[in-house]
């Protein structure tokens, strides 16, 4: 059975300079103020706004301009919910601007006027910076904190910043965040409840709990991706109600990447992908790749039948996603992007249980057409590898052939940290255990770094930066 995709990518509407108050279709209240404003890329000339809202909107519209006299609207007519939310989503591209170019901009109804830069031109030799985090909880009563419950590990030392503080004491270090997959954990609010982490709620609530921790992640999350491109990608906890194996009771809104459908609006239609599943952007001198391990490709783990059988996908015809990617990658002019960063949530070179069905389905395209990097979350430590072809391992300041691998889920969640297994595999080179993020460097077309931070203190605990052979 396939599922009709969601339309939440929007077509561009003209702009005009007309006042704001003049060119909002929608009454301003309570209701429609909005709240949890997230930015994505939408190609290097354009930016995706969205918002939640109380209540639907007829016109999302986003007033914008280089200043702060905001002259400018861009509207659509995209205003979702789905069962289990309490709140509508909305979603706006603005296309037609400049590329490296900071522009103020405003949701109808808001009271606050934010700014956002867009991608630098594909092409583009300046350095820049972006963070990766995976597997990134809400923090707090409701998530991660100084206490957890029973089955739990790892807690906050008192004095320690979260993920989000540390993202945000840093935010000038780094262009967008990319976030991995597993979004907010809200999935797993019953399974807090029998540990006694939270305070325990009516078991047949319609999702109130789940909602509420979702929400609370979004509104934490918001200081930063209002002002930074906040990408994403499909982990198991948006397929999945990981609530303690009393599944009878997940809600439609807690199931088969409802909320990730809804909530986010990454450059699919710019890039011919689907939805937030499988997309790509370039930006300065890289192309980035954002591909899905969880569903649409032989043996996936989340469709039915697969490991994680959660019942979810696929979200385009037998082959889409695989075709795509390779469509995508032989596109790439490394003349104009010589670097190329793929990114999927569940890793195959990693010390501990690796996603053998993703090996094969997705190693062999990124060897074929020199993908340099590959990032992965799911696994809740950071493990830094070898460049790896087939299981040999290349050393990353020797020009390697094959792509270079890194692991880090350690963003932070109510879970805590996992332990990889000893021996580690013979293609580790690092492992850390802390809550922490990377910060990756993309000096120019031979040298390209990172630093792993740990989010508590704001320290780098690893470094490394691949080296290739080819001429800027």
């Amino acid at each position: 059975m396939f599922f009709a995709l969601r339309a939440v990518t929007v077509v561009a509407f003209a702009t005009a300079a007309l006042a704001a108050p003049k060119t909002n279709p929608d009454q301003c209240n309570e209701n429609t103020a909005p709240f949890q404003i997230r930015l994505a890329y939408a190609g290097d000339k354009g930016m995706a706004v969205s918002w939640n809202t109380k209540q639907q909107l007829a016109n999302p519209t986003v007033y914008f301009s280089k200043n702060e006299i905001l002259n400018r609207f861009a509207r659509s007519d995209i205003s979702t919910t789905y069962p289990t939310s309490s709140t509508y989503n909305n979603h706006v591209v603005i296309t037609g601007l400049k590329s490296d170019t900071t522009y103020y901009y405003m949701p109808a109804c808001g009271n606050q006027t934010y700014t956002f830069k867009t991608a630098r031109r594909a092409g583009s030799s300046t350095e820049f910076s972006f963070a990766m985090i995976g597997d990134m909880g809400t923090f707090g009563p409701d998530g991660l904190s100084t206490t957890v419950g029973k089955g739990a590990s790892n807690p906050l030392k008192p004095g320690e910043k979260t993920t989000i503080e540390s993202l945000m004491i840093l935010k000038d270090s780094y262009d967008f965040v990319w976030h991995v997959g597993d979004i907010a954990y809200a999935d797993a609010w019953l399974k807090e409840e029998k540990a006694g982490y939270i305070t325990p709620v009516n078991q047949t609530d319609g999702g109130a709990e789940y909602d509420k921790i979702l929400n609370e992640f979004y509104g934490q999350v918001e200081e930063i991706s209002s002002i930074r491109p906040y990408m994403v990608g499909p982990g198991n906890h948006e397929a999945n109600c990981d609530n303690g194996s009393d599944l009878e009771i997940c809600l439609p809104g807690q199931l088969n990447f409802t909320g990730y459908r809804a909530h986010w609006n990454m450059p699919s239609a710019e890039s011919g992908g689907v939805e937030n599943f499988w997309y790509s952007w370039d930006h300065g001198s890289v192309h980035f790749i954002q591909f899905n391990t969880e569903t649409d490709f032989p043996n996936a783990p989340d469709e039915p039948g697969g490991e994680g059988d959660e019942d979810a996908g696929p979200f385009a015809p037998s082959g889409s996603q695989l075709a795509w990617l390779k469509k995508d990658l032989a596109s790439v002019d490394r003349k104009k992007t010589p670097w190329v960063i793929a990114s999927g949530h569940r890793p195959w070179y990693v010390s501990t249980t690796e996603c053998l069905e993703c090996q094969a389905a997705f190693e062999p395209l990124l060897l074929q057409y020199g993908v340099d990097l590959v990032l992965h979350g799911h696994k809740h430590f950071y493990e830094r590898h070898a460049a790896v072809d087939n299981g040999t391992a290349q050393e990353i300041d020797a020009n390697p052939t094959a792509p270079w691998y890194i692991v880090n889920g350690a963003a932070g969640h109510y879970d805590g940290l996992d332990t990889p297994s000893l021996p580690y595999v013979p293609t580790s080179r690092k492992v850390i255990s802390v809550y922490g993020w990377n910060l990756f460097t993309v000096h120019n077309c031979t040298h390209l770094s990172t630093q792993f931070i740990a989010s508590g203190n704001n320290s780098i605990l690893d470094t490394a930066t691949l080296i290739k052979d080819r001429t800027c």
